[in-house]
């Protein structure tokens, strides 16, 4: 399928007439043609598309319906059908009245091509470079960036559905691509155990046994499987392969049999919980735990302009620091870069701090974590806080008076901590050693000079009104994840997997910003806002 590009910049007179009569006021889907003259063109797809067969539709005209789409929250079949018979689809679009539209499953295929690659970033960078340019955007001002979890597609499973389901999909594979592969192989057995989805009740018969029947089924499968493929397996058979090695083990008689705790399970980070969605992940976060992935949503919030998304982030969950260099690259490829971001303590680290005033001049405003020490977490005692460091002459004075030279910064591989360690003979005749530590002497890890500053810089400022009142700020952003997960569905993924998961994410972020900047007064409407009660006043 190649591409012809149709930028669709003429809208037919009649359907312009017609819209406009209908619609005096606008819809959102006018408002993408008036304001911004569309959100993307054709030759803005040009590398998706190679240069020779068949025409295809546009590509602009149909990531403009799946904005549409999550924005009114629409299904494939809803949109085609808004498509063929809504006045203001064919007006963004800019098609005839008499337009039939598109199939439905055109929809699909262009989510599928959008979740190659990058390409889903490049859509909203492309989508804020036109809102930029049409003044309702800018950079370097405050943008806060908060998550939340979202739950996977795919049906939790106990262990022994998830070995079962995972030797059903091999088999389907296999019996698709290569059936004479399961010659002399499946038996009626087989056919009982895996000829349909896997559906147990909460507490199985024989549970321990079946687990250890359904694993040597997938042993010797994957033999089979290996015999016949030495280039290399199929991709389910891969998955089996690794779930095996997750849950089995061969224990000193030779036997291949379960996990159980005492042998180990392998940490949640890695484990696999569907056969079918390999990169989603169980976790736990307080009282809150899930399977699926965290999303982080960017959003500017100044005060003078409607807050638009700038980034949105689809991870395997994971810490949330982890996810702010990714952040900041993107916005500053975009040169859409934050002055300040405000986010909360789970962003916050001294070194994130550092790094993101040194490599891109923000400044990273959130609470840092609390001292982790057990004086500090007892209230009771000597902690870090209590000791004075000097770091030109690398010595460090405890409260008693004791000074410890006994320097030593750590290695490369932690380059932004030191050690500093007391001697027995200065901790042995303290008389308040009980309040400082419990071993014969006190050793004592602290940031690096710069870090340090930072770190007091930080935890004195918390302490003034102005910099509460800055950050009180950030709390919008937990709207934003309520309207993003609730009033756009965005809470269980629609689509299995890590990259189509987050071309949903991305839509329904493009959905948001058009629906608020759509909504948005111009300033010499005759719009006043209701003044308040007496009551609320």
């Amino acid at each position: 399928m190649s591409l012809q590009p149709h930028s669709g910049a003429e809208i037919p007179p009649l359907t312009a007439r017609v819209a406009r009569a209908a619609n005096p006021k606008g819809t959102t889907a006018m408002w993408i043609r008036d304001r911004v003259d569309g959100l993307w063109s054709d030759e803005d797809f040009t590398a998706w598309y190679p240069r020779d067969g068949r025409p295809g539709l546009s590509p602009a005209q149909l990531a403009t319906v799946c904005v549409l789409q999550y924005a009114m929250n629409l299904s494939d079949r809803q949109a085609a059908e808004a498509v063929r018979c809504r006045i203001d689809f064919k007006y963004a679009l800019g098609l005839d009245l008499d337009d039939p539209g598109f199939h439905h499953s055109v929809l699909s295929d262009f989510r599928d091509r959008l979740a190659e690659g990058d390409r889903a970033d490049r859509l909203l960078g492309l989508a804020l470079t036109r809102i930029r340019r049409a003044g309702l955007l800018k950079g370097r001002v405050t943008q806060r960036t908060d998550s939340t979890h979202v739950l996977s597609a795919a049906r939790e499973l106990t262990r022994l559905e998830l070995v079962t389901e995972a030797v059903r999909a091999v088999l389907e594979e296999v019996a698709r691509d290569a059936p004479e592969v399961l010659d002399e192989l499946v038996t009626a057995e087989w056919a009982q155990r895996y000829g349909r989805p896997v559906r147990l009740c909460s507490q199985p018969s024989h549970p321990v046994a079946r687990l250890e029947q359904v694993g040597n089924d997938a042993r010797e499968l994957l033999q089979r499987l290996d015999a016949r493929f030495p280039g290399g397996a199929p991709a389910q058979a891969k998955v089996l392969r690794t779930i095996l090695v997750q849950h089995f083990l061969v224990d000193a008689k030779g036997r291949f049999r379960p996990r159980t705790k005492r042998d180990g399970r392998p940490p949640s980070r890695i484990q696999i919980e569907s056969p079918y969605e390999t990169d989603a992940r169980w976790t736990r976060r307080g009282d809150t735990r899930w399977t699926g992935y965290l999303v982080h949503v960017t959003e500017t919030c100044d005060d003078k302009r409607i807050n638009v998304i700038t980034d949105v982030a689809t991870a395997v969950s994971s810490a949330d620091s982890q996810a702010l260099p990714g952040i900041h690259a993107r916005l500053r490829r975009l040169r859409l870069l934050p002055d300040r971001h405000l986010v909360d303590g789970g962003y916050t680290s001294v070194a994130g701090m550092d790094a993101a005033a040194r490599l891109h001049r923000v400044t990273l405003i959130g609470p840092l974590p609390p001292s982790t020490t057990p004086q500090h977490r007892a209230g009771d005692g000597f902690g870090r806080e209590n000791f004075i460091i000097d770091f030109d002459q690398r010595e460090v004075t405890c409260p008693n008076g004791q000074v410890s030279g006994n320097w030593q910064d750590l290695p490369a591989a932690e380059p932004t901590k030191v050690t500093v360690r007391f001697d027995a003979r200065q901790c042995g005749r303290c008389p308040e050693r009980a309040k400082c530590t419990p071993g014969p002497f006190r050793s004592l890890y602290f940031p690096t000079r710069r870090l340090h500053e930072l770190q007091t810089k930080n935890r004195a400022d918390q302490q003034d009104a102005n910099w509460r009142r800055l950050y009180g700020r950030r709390s919008g952003a937990e709207g934003t994840i309520e309207e993003f997960a609730n009033g756009h569905r965005g809470r269980r993924c629609r689509y299995r997997g890590l990259a189509k998961t987050h071309v949903q994410h991305v839509l329904t972020a493009l959905a948001i910003n058009v629906e608020r900047l759509s909504l948005q007064e111009p300033a010499d409407g005759s719009y006043r806002p209701r003044p308040p009660t007496a009551f609320q006043q």
